[in-house]
């Protein structure tokens, strides 16, 4: 796990010293300082806690279940096109690359400054390809990085099996584990050039020399989740597959009936979302009333108890909140309880390049929710794009947990 003092915030190193220099409180012992980390409840006091000293960062370092707080506190937001000013961080990272530092916003705690630093050679030379445990998955030709958004760590994979590619275009890219996992593969779906037929979906167990390869033809994968242990798929035709890594690479298409007996999505730009136990799948319509929300959000929950498996709508995520950002590539997460850091249920924050975000109540919520103030040009489909879109994220800290470290 990486120190939490590289990831920068304004206001949390200053206290960090006076609580050190209270006598005994370095000797607590780990149990009871392991107790207080489910109580902890924005992304600042887990930075403050871990930072305090080197007995309550082994206890932090060591507690079991720190992957439970990308359920219970929001993702992070970071904004790349918002650079900012800081005098104690390094320009550079280890291995010599200029360091960009973006703006992060915390909804959990809007009042601290928080910033993290990403190779510059990521908005200037390569392609965003998703995000996946707190690492940026991005590429350019035939070679790939993975970049951990905080500390601007890197891992790079062999060369893409791709020959005479000077421009690769990636549609979508995940790890399948943390890094520090043994069994951690990285996937990306990519084709020598934009507009190209030929797409592949290309799998780098990580630590190996080579990746496996699988045709695609003319589809391709936009999406790949984790629900309930299997990863399913969804492609350019918004069909779900399961994906298999062993014995080989390879897809098998669920069978599938969209509501209303369709037996196609009648969406443009759908996504998936993995949110407690359900999966659900999430777009928007215009809206043709002049007064309220321009669109309204709605959600599926996938029913695989018959076969074929069957989209089924979910009139409220009760104690559920969303979070997409406007990248198709970018992936969507969910939280519990929002109540917990002062905000309402039932709601979906979508990521914007020119405002942080905007606020929409699902379904029936929709005009509640809906702020008058918004800027009616905003666009709401989601889209792929060149340069790098704000996007949601938890650090790669909260996903090493004590026996995947």
């Amino acid at each position: 796990m990486q120190s939490p003092s590289k990831i920068s915030s304004a206001s949390a190193s200053p206290t960090t010293p006076a609580v050190c220099r209270l006598q005994g409180w370095a000797d607590l012992p780990e149990g009871l300082l392991q107790s207080i980390i489910p109580l902890l409840g924005s992304f600042l006091e887990v930075l403050a806690f871990a930072g305090t000293c080197r007995s309550w960062r082994s206890a932090f370092s060591s507690y079991p279940s720190k992957s439970t707080f990308c359920t219970l506190l929001p993702p992070l937001l970071v904004r790349p096109h918002i650079r900012v000013h800081a005098r104690r961080l390094p320009s550079r990272s280890d291995d010599g690359h200029k360091l960009r530092t973006c703006q992060v916003l915390d909804l959990a705690n809007l009042g601290t400054a928080l910033r993290c630093q990403i190779p510059e050679d990521t908005f200037e030379m390569l392609r965003f390809a998703g995000s996946s445990y707190g690492q940026l998955i991005c590429g350019g030709g035939r070679n790939c990085v993975v970049v951990d958004v905080f500390t601007g760590a890197r891992v790079l994979p062999p060369q893409l099996p791709f020959r005479f590619s000077g421009d690769t275009y990636f549609y979508s890219g995940m790890l399948t584990a943390p890094l520090a996992s043994h069994d951690a593969h990285l996937l990306v779906c990519a084709a020598p050039k934009q507009g190209s037929t030929q797409h592949s979906l290309l799998d780098w167990p990580l630590g190996s020399d080579s990746w496996s390869e699988l045709r695609l033809n003319d589809s391709r994968i936009e999406q790949i989740v984790e629900f309930k242990g299997q990863f399913i798929a969804l492609d350019y035709e918004y069909r779900l597959h399961t994906l298999s890594l062993a014995p080989q690479l390879g897809l098998q298409e669920i069978s599938t009936v969209w509501w209303d007996d369709m037996d196609a999505c009648p969406y443009l730009r759908p996504w998936l979302v993995v949110c407690g136990d359900i999966l659900l799948i999430v777009d928007h319509y215009i809206s043709l009333l002049f007064d309220g929300a321009p669109v309204n959000y709605e959600a599926y929950r996938l029913d695989m108890s018959t076969v074929p498996a069957v989209w089924v709508k979910v009139e409220k995520l009760e104690n559920y909140v969303l979070f997409i950002g406007s990248d198709v590539r970018s992936p969507a997460f969910s939280c519990i309880s929002p109540g917990r850091w002062g905000r309402r249920n039932n709601c979906l924050y979508y990521a914007y390049y020119d405002v942080p975000w905007i606020l929409h109540g699902l379904g029936d919520e929709a005009d509640a929710v809906w702020d008058p103030d918004n800027d009616p040009d905003i666009e709401f489909k989601r889209n792929w794009y060149t340069q790098l879109q704000p996007f949601w994220v938890y650090p790669s800290m909260f996903y090493a947990d004590a026996d995947g470290e």
